[in-house]
């Protein structure tokens, strides 16, 4: 079956409407812009851009994303009134492509939340549906809670609702009760038994209170489902939805037992899952398929051997497949001589049998006390010595930072760098980002920081205070670290400790250059 033959699969993507269902996840306005410009870039058919009955901030933002939409269908929900289907136009109206998607809860236990009979809803659905389609061509209609509704039930209200114009119907297993044989025996029922079937998509909305919401997504595909309705890391209510990573992917990667082709660029699915997760303040956790931070590192030394010789032996699919640039070695007590040597060589350093031994043994000492050993950890024990104050590029001479209620919050620092004092003020949102500032104002630099950590070392008002900080720059990642009884004065020397170890990363990654041709601005 060649790809122009092979079955298309509509990707719906309700991460700006059930996504942010989740507790805690609301976004922005312009958040929900920028998500969709990314949804939209990315390939995705419809965007379910929210629920425009449900506040004004919702209206606006799915009416701002309709207008600026280049390629997705734009899609609002509504409830089974009028009243919701016509703001939901309303908000819709305006997109190249617009769709209204109109639910009602048909199981014994939705129909008794509004106390309408079999006959009642049916009527309802009916007059919804038609009403919806008299403003919009591309209609939805879903069946809230489909998988506990009687069979026979869902069949008639489903070709009610294709009769009065619905172009996809969705089959939810709202509360992720499915197991995907079920998921599949779903929709091929209804594809053999409701007259008019073959003639509309249905779509399948699977939630993952049970850990198989790709699963069932997939099995309803196999059984003739045509829309898989999904979110960006599977974001949603309780235990979430869909997640689209995983279904496009599963569909790449297996073409050989699901020979279905999407329109979605994957290599844009790590970033966009990185910012819907800053967005809306979920943390993908480590083991999550395809996007966690797990999901392509190795630290058994069998593995990391394996993967150093053929990545095929441990790896399904390609990290840049995702648009993932990252190194696939996580360096800890699993992990072997090979991957040290890699590791090490990466990092700029080649060093014979007897010195890769002796390297070995205080690396696996290492590991046996921590989590996971980062690249400063490895040049530390290479050189054998920790950088010392008197050999650091840039140190701390002067700090004084004034803070209140009343900002802005001000720092006041002199920095040494090779050895020359330089003077600067800045302010910043809080003492700890003005330190930091001045930092970044008199040595520019384009790390990110990526951890803040404090702890208090002895209990009182007097405590020592250790401040761990961690930086990524090109891939380089470095911890910095530093205790004083001064919070604000610990924070300003861990970050310096990491950009020093920084610095020695960049010599070491460009083996010949001279450490003062690190670029600062002179500020003094």
């Amino acid at each position: 079956m060649t790809p122009a033959t092979q079955p298309r699969v509509i990707i719906f993507d309700t991460t700006l409407r059930d996504g942010e269902q989740s507790p805690g996840a609301t976004m922005t306005h312009e958040e929900k812009l920028e998500i969709a410009s990314l949804l939209d870039e990315m390939g995705v058919d419809v965007i379910e851009a929210g629920f425009p009955i449900a506040s004004e901030g919702d209206f606006a933002a799915v009416s701002e994303i309709a207008k600026r939409s280049k390629n997705s269908t734009i899609c609002g929900l509504s409830r089974a009134n009028y009243k919701d289907i016509d703001r939901c136009w309303e908000a819709v109206r305006h997109a190249a492509s617009p769709r209204i998607h109109t639910f009602i809860g048909t199981s014994p236990l939705h129909r008794a939340i509004p106390n309408l009979t079999m006959d009642e809803m049916a009527e309802r659905i009916h007059d919804t549906v038609t009403h919806a389609r008299n403003l919009c061509d591309n209609v939805q209609w879903s069946a809230m809670d489909a998988t506990r509704t009687e069979h026979d039930y869902l069949c008639r209200v489903v070709e009610i609702a294709i009769k009065a114009g619905a172009t996809t119907i969705n089959i939810p297993d709202t509360v992720g009760y499915t197991a995907p044989r079920e998921s599949a025996d779903l929709i091929a029922m209804l594809l053999n038994r409701v007259p008019g079937a073959d003639k509309v998509i249905f779509a399948t909305h699977c939630h993952n209170d049970l850990g198989m919401a790709t699963a069932n997504a997939l099995a309803a595909v196999d059984a003739g489902a045509r829309q898989i309705e999904c979110t960006i890391n599977g974001l949603g209510e309780r235990a979430g939805n869909t997640a689209l990573e995983e279904v496009v992917m599963a569909m790449k990667v297996r073409n050989d037992i699901m020979p279905y082709r999407t329109g979605i660029d994957t290599t844009k699915i790590m970033n966009l899952s990185r910012r819907v997760s800053s967005v809306s303040g979920f943390a993908v956790q480590f083991n999550k398929a395809i996007v966690g931070k797990n999901a392509f590192l190795h630290e058994s030394g069998i593995h990391q051997d394996g993967v150093l010789k053929n990545v095929e032996t441990f790896e399904i699919m390609k990290p840049a497949d995702i648009g993932l640039t990252a190194k696939n070695i996580a360096m800890g007590k699993h992990s072997g001589r090979a991957a040290l040597r890699a590791k090490l060589k990466e990092l700029g350093y080649e060093l014979a049998d007897n010195q890769l031994n002796d390297v070995f043994v205080r690396f696996k000492a290492l590991a046996d006390r921590k989590k996971e050993v980062y690249d400063d950890d490895l040049i530390a024990l290479v050189a054998d010595e920790q950088t010392n104050d008197a050999h650091e590029f840039l140190q701390l001479k002067k700090l004084r930072v004034v803070c209140g209620t009343e900002g802005p919050q001000e720092a006041d620092m002199v920095l040494s760098i090779d050895g020359v004092d330089h003077h600067i003020d800045a302010t910043g949102d809080g003492p700890v980002d003005a330190a930091f500032n001045c930092v970044k104002m008199l040595f520019p630099h384009q790390a990110r920081l990526e951890i803040y950590q404090v702890h208090a070392v002895t209990e009182g008002t007097d405590a020592q205070a250790t401040v761990s900080v961690r930086l990524q720059e090109d891939g380089r990642i470095v911890n910095g670290s530093s205790a004083d009884t001064d919070t604000i004065v610990a924070s300003a020397k861990a970050y310096i400790n990491a950009l020093n170890k920084l610095i020695v990363r960049r010599t070491k990654s460009a083996p010949g250059d001279d450490l003062k041709s690190v670029n600062y601005k002179d500020a003094s």
